[in-house]
């Protein structure tokens, strides 16, 4: 454990009667849950005011392993609950922990709303570029030529870049990082928990057991490394990004939108409406 994180202890946000975990060996939701996990620890954000919620998939099982307020529901409606939910108890820091598949397929619709409402929630999205818990189907982010179980001959779709989506649907707060640089990764999660508004963050996690194994990509260590060169360097001038997705991901924070907060902006109008 490093200098810089030695006073954070997860088990005491973790409920450890759930455990073993079923996340397959070299997965990068654990670590995903790690980075938020710190970010709120340094927050001092109390476990009585934090509500997750979260859908169907990989991603939706982290959810249980929290000693907090845990919502589990049904697939691609998350970002609706916690809408629901954070209006009723604006007190609360409302959490959506999701998935490539459950965030932007089923759910996408709802994404785009979420975004454009910007509601104080923040959505942190793990993109392991595949339906991994439900047999490996292709996702809206899958890479181009990669296999899965319904693209036995390589996937020929257009990639969707979340954080544009995001960004374009009126995200107060859009950023990405990859689970490699697990400091960086909850430096994001920080920035997206203390904003004012709709907050998104693209976790870029590894699936080896599914997606690594149909590709041939390596052990976990080998797939991980990867995430580093994919990583656009500092300065770089990409002239021939792809037109869905660049040729090297950006990381970091990468959009602020501070217009007013949706629930703070309805209430105060409801009250103008009162005193008028």
């Amino acid at each position: 454990m490093s200098e810089v994180d030695s006073k954070f202890n997860i088990r005491d946000y973790l409920r450890e009667h759930m455990f073993p975990h079923f996340l397959c060996p070299g997965c990068g939701h654990g670590i995903a849950l790690r980075a938020l996990l710190w970010a709120i620890d340094e927050l001092e954000i109390p476990k009585d005011k934090l509500a997750f919620v979260s859908g169907i998939g990989c991603s939706g099982r982290l959810g249980a392993y929290i000693d907090s307020n845990t919502f589990h529901v049904t697939h691609g409606r998350p970002l609706a609950f916690a809408t629901g939910l954070k209006l009723a108890r604006p007190d609360l820091e409302v959490i959506v922990i999701t998935g490539d598949g459950d965030c932007l397929a089923i759910g996408g619709n709802h994404l785009i709303h979420a975004c454009r409402r910007n509601l104080n929630i923040t959505c942190m999205m793990l993109n392991n570029e595949v339906y991994g818990m439900t047999g490996g189907q292709v996702s809206p982010t899958t890479s181009s030529n990669r296999f899965t179980t319904t693209t036995p001959h390589g996937n020929y779709e257009p990639v969707f870049d979340a954080c544009k989506l995001a960004e374009a649907a009126g995200a107060g707060m859009v950023g990405r990082e990859i689970t490699l640089q697990t400091p960086a990764l909850k430096n994001v999660l920080k920035e997206g928990l203390s904003h004012n508004g709709f907050s998104f963050v693209e976790v870029m996690s590894d699936c080896t057991e599914v997606f690594g194994r149909k590709n041939e990509l390596g052990d976990s260590a080998e797939m991980v490394l990867t995430q580093k060169s994919s990583v656009r360097p500092d300065g770089y001038d990409n002239t021939v990004e792809q037109p869905f997705r660049p040729n090297f991901l950006k990381t970091g924070v990468m959009a602020r939108n501070d217009r007013p907060e949706y629930a703070a902006a309805y209430r105060q109008h409801i009250m103008s409406m009162k005193e008028g």
